[in-house]
């Protein structure tokens, strides 16, 4: 719900401010949801994540390929 909210907010930074604060909370929450209830209801949650940052998500996977691919 705080995802959507801050998504509603006028940015001029392109909401990247507000997508590392939910970062920020959201490793701990994936590592504790993961070890109180198991490492499938853990992967849901982190989809579920990877859905509200699918962005972030978007940038990082181009990053790694592109280091890949240097390093090739």
């Amino acid at each position: 719900m705080s995802a959507n909210l801050i998504a509603m907010l006028p940015s001029r930074h392109h909401h990247w401010p507000a997508a590392y604060v939910l970062i920020a909370f959201g490793v701990p929450l994936v590592g504790y949801v993961t070890y109180e209830n198991g490492p499938w209801v853990g992967l849901i949650v982190l989809a579920a994540g990877a859905s509200v940052l699918r962005w972030p998500m978007r940038y990082a996977g181009r990053w790694v390929l592109k280091t890949v691919r240097r390093s090739q």
